[in-house]
């Protein structure tokens, strides 16, 4: 979104990594780790990162796509794990009642199964859930090997948890995403002052 970090929108004044956080915290999840690429430095800068006392966690390689920062976020992980939860920080609507229920669903969850992923009308959603021997596979495997392409060799091993909340599909890619949450929520989805880049172009025009 015109190379901006898209976890400091800030819905009704308050970040999408700030929100993502504060969820993760009040649901019990422990250690965080937050995986930074191109834009560290400024995310870092917003203090939401060290206000939950989540640990920063390096990307050498953020154009390497998903798979690398989920690869790097989960070599930082403790190695004793039994449950890790993967999320997305451009999800709005996430709260501590959907993070408890993805937990609550996984450790319900078949006995052969040993990732769940959430399903909303037929399509996959997010965060996923995995056990501790999830990781230890994919950071065995390939530099190509993430999440998706586990459930992909394994889907016998996958948890469809169906769902009917839309929080789940819910995340915000481009412009059109952000005016429908804004719809959605009645609340205003908007940039930080300083990555705003309408107030960026005014500025611009007023030096010149």
């Amino acid at each position: 979104m015109g190379h901006r970090p898209k976890c400091l929108l800030q819905l009704n004044g308050v970040s999408l990594l700030e929100r993502q956080l504060q969820a993760l915290t009040l649901a019990g999840v422990s250690p965080i780790g937050v995986v930074l690429g191109h834009h560290a430095e400024r995310i870092l800068q917003d203090g939401a990162v060290a206000r939950w006392a989540a640990q920063p966690v390096l990307n050498p390689q953020p154009d390497d796509g998903h798979v690398s920062s989920l690869r790097t976020g989960l070599r930082a992980l403790p190695p004793d794990l039994d449950v890790v939860l993967v999320a997305l920080a451009d999800q709005p609507l996430i709260d501590a009642p959907a993070v408890l229920a993805l937990l609550q669903a996984f450790a319900q969850r078949p006995a052969d199964t040993q990732l769940l992923q959430p399903i909303v009308k037929g399509l996959p959603g997010n965060p996923v859930v995995f056990s501790g021997a999830v990781v230890a596979q994919i950071l065995a495997g390939s530099n190509e090997m993430g999440a998706r392409q586990w459930m992909q060799a394994h889907p016998e091993a996958v948890y469809r948890w169906e769902t009917p909340h839309s929080l789940f599909r819910l995340d915000v890619d481009n412009e059109s995403d952000r005016l429908a949450v804004e719809q959605l929520t009645g609340q205003s989805l908007s940039w930080p002052h300083d990555l705003n880049l309408s107030t960026s172009d005014k500025h611009e025009q007023h030096r010149h």
